[in-house]
């Protein structure tokens, strides 16, 4: 997996611990980097690690993060070759992929057709029904008007989920008990969704009481060859944010894993799928689990599969962008269990005191440090990712401090 050191150069579109992340991974591959900002991020740690950085707008996410036409010209003008998305912000946009290679760039990531397909959750259940792949009961097409999803929702039978289309992260989501809650929590959902993404469709599904949470890991080289990396439990949420990730699932069984396992790599390949993905599914026990969504992008909890997998995933994603064969890839499952938790400022102000555990089998990914002001429109985020083994017991203890005075 080596890349021909200085040869290349990329511009992470993207803030954040993700954006630290893929620094670290380039620089261990000789990749230069370029970062982008915002202006009240002048002072983030993924700013003062990149090679350059280019501000590309104020506080406002659809003047900087968000603005397609600064970021690709932040490209030009660095002289980058790629462009790596991240999570969040534009990572699951499919004009964006499209316009970055459209102008040159490589994207490193799936073609704007996969993300498009999948990234319309309702088209993706179909998808995924044609290759025998479980899915819960819900919508056959998405709608933007209250009517005819409390329509679809008479017939689906209450409790409901109702999504958005373009949502994720937990955006665009709510739980609906009776018909006359309905319209109310179908406007909310779309405003929520509206203010991150351009997009109204929604789409319903039956609620699925209680159920484990399980993601599958996979990569792809475009050219309808996959690998499955391995599985984690994402069940334990506050407001669908995942604050508690496992790898393995220590709840699903050995037959029901294999099963998963396979499916996925068949969608994959079926696919064509190029880069990092996550097939999502909802767990009841053994042989009863359904497809739920697929994120066409690298995740927050894939820290904790790569503490179990033993592979650097956006080190190898950045490699396959460059040419590397999948079938030259590697990985050796580590006999641990891997566990990471996320800890989220929700408050905007100056980090006064942070305390961070430290020894072996600790790892830490963060893009905050004592002094670093969270900015108002940002969320300050820290993941922390321990892994161990049955011999093993590592107790934690995590400490920070904001303080909201100028």
């Amino acid at each position: 997996m080596e890349i021909q050191k200085r040869k290349n150069k990329i511009l992470i579109a993207n803030r954040g611990e993700i954006a630290v992340r893929i620094i670290r991974a380039a620089q261990l591959l000789g990749l230069q980097t370029v970062a982008v900002y915002a202006e009240p991020d002048q002072d983030a740690l993924h700013v003062a690690m990149a090679d350059e950085a280019v501000k590309v707008g104020p506080a406002s996410l659809a003047e900087s993060y968000l603005n397609q036409d600064a970021i690709l010209a932040a490209a030009e003008i660095t002289g980058c070759t790629a462009i790596p998305p991240g999570y969040g912000l534009l990572s699951e946009n499919a004009d964006f992929a499209q316009l970055v290679e459209e102008k040159g760039f490589i994207f490193i990531g799936p073609t704007a057709k996969t993300i498009r397909m999948m990234g319309n959750k309702s088209a993706a259940r179909q998808e995924m029904a044609k290759i025998g792949v479980p899915i819960v009961a819900g919508s056959h097409q998405s709608f933007t008007e209250a009517p005819r999803g409390l329509k679809q929702a008479e017939e689906i039978g209450y409790p409901v989920m109702l999504k958005a289309v373009g949502g994720g992260g937990g955006k665009g989501m709510r739980v609906v008990e009776r018909a006359e809650s309905f319209t109310g929590e179908f406007q909310l959902a779309q405003q929520e969704v509206m203010a991150v993404a351009n997009d109204k469709r929604m789409y319903l599904e039956k609620f699925v009481d209680r159920p484990r949470h399980i993601e599958i890991q996979v990569l792809g080289d475009g050219n309808g060859h996959g690998l499955v990396i391995g599985d984690r439990d994402c069940t334990i949420q506050h407001r669908h944010q995942k604050m508690i990730e496992e790898a393995p699932s220590v709840y699903l069984d050995e037959s029901t894993r294999q099963e998963m396992f396979s499916l996925a790599l068949k969608a994959t390949e079926r696919l064509n799928y190029r880069g990092a993905g996550t097939f999502e599914f909802l767990y009841q026990g053994p042989g009863r689990y359904y497809f739920m969504e697929m994120n066409t992008r690298i995740q927050v909890e894939h820290a904790v599969t790569e503490e179990r997998a033993g592979i650097d995933l956006i080190g190898t994603q950045l490699a396959l962008a460059f040419g590397t064969s999948i079938q030259a890839l590697e990985h050796h499952e580590q006999p641990v269990v891997a566990i990471e938790a996320r800890v989220l400022a929700k408050s905007a102000g100056k980090i006064t005191g942070l305390h961070l555990p430290a020894g072996l089998g600790i790892r830490i990914e963060t893009a905050i440090y004592q002094g670093y002001r969270v900015p108002l429109k940002s969320i300050g985020q820290m993941t922390l990712s321990v892994f161990h083994s049955k011999t093993c017991y590592w107790k934690l203890e995590l400490k920070f401090g904001i303080s909201k005075k100028k």
